[in-house]
């Protein structure tokens, strides 16, 4: 089950005067109990697929703290453009193609400054910020997390 659904029927359990929902579908079982106005969500049953997306979730908590202290040794001055998504990080479209951004290039907000693999599908990853690269923050070809610094921008 997707997991902003989840979501949702967690938050209209909680926001109703039902105690108790249930759902089944062909991927799997979902049981959520309301019990002192909080909401519980056991699952009865997972589909094979659920505990991949549950073990992600747990890992960027337990890392948020080692990721928070990294940078600030570091003090980068400038706008970092962060990671959209988990994938792989590509620095141009193909191996022998020339890269979509360098150091000291201009871009300008909405120039594609790299891609990220994500599910064999290659996403364009875009400036959210004008201005000059000044440092480029992850090799190509290494996997990258959610909110992951990619760029400088000054």
């Amino acid at each position: 089950m997707d997991l902003r659904k989840l979501k949702t029927l967690i938050d209209l359990v909680s926001e109703s005067n039902i105690s108790e929902l249930e759902i089944t579908e062909a991927d799997g079982k979902v049981r959520i109990v309301k019990s002192d106005g909080q909401v519980a969500v056991p699952m009865a049953s997972l589909p094979m697929m659920a505990p991949a997306v549950a073990a992600p979730v747990a890992a960027p908590v337990a890392a948020a703290p080692t990721a928070a202290a990294a940078p600030a040794p570091a003090a980068e001055t400038g706008h970092v453009v962060k990671s959209p998504m988990v994938g792989t990080f590509y620095r141009a479209s193909s191996p022998n193609a020339k890269p979509f951004a360098e150091v000291g290039q201009q871009v300008k907000e909405g120039d594609a400054i790299c891609i990220i693999e994500a599910m064999k599908i290659m996403n364009e990853i875009e400036a959210d910020k004008s201005g000059t690269i000044t440092k480029v923050l992850i090799e190509n070809g290494q996997p990258v997390e959610f909110g992951q610094a990619l760029f400088i921008i000054e």
